[in-house]
């Protein structure tokens, strides 16, 4: 599973990581409930500051969404550039590496489209919600 399609893994490591198949890797770098949305809105929509990722994602706190950059640069997935401004301004971005999870994050926005219209799934009018509470 690591190297050779079907082969069987020992343990391996890369960097601080340690795993036993590249897919655990993968999931331990950008798994998790806030680091694909936020790669997938940085890699459709590019270099955004903290308040706009914040506003993209309603339901995580600050301190969740600062953790979550931070993990994603330590990992060599975003970048973060400081402007020496008062007050401070900081922009985050993807890296070479994180454009290249791109494309696997369009084929699971794709898959999971694919699973709400199975599955009558769909946009919830927030009126229709309150009105029927």
């Amino acid at each position: 599973m690591g190297g050779t399609a079907g082969a069987p893994c020992g343990l391996r490591r890369c960097g601080d990581k340690t795993y036993y198949c590249s897919v655990e890797l993968t999931l331990r770098i950008i798994g998790g409930k806030w680091k694909p949305i936020i790669l997938f809105y940085l890699h459709k929509n590019g270099t955004r500051r903290f308040g706009e990722l914040k506003k993209h994602m309603p339901n995580i706190t600050q301190k969740m969404l600062t953790q979550q950059l931070r993990e994603l640069e330590a990992d060599g997935m975003v970048s973060r550039r400081v402007y020496p401004e008062v007050p401070p301004k900081v922009e985050y971005s993807l890296t070479k590496t994180g454009k290249s999870v791109g494309p696997i994050l369009e084929q699971l926005c794709g898959w999971g489209r694919a699973y709400e219209e199975r599955h009558d799934g769909g946009v919830i009018d927030p009126q229709a919600m309150a009105e029927s509470a």
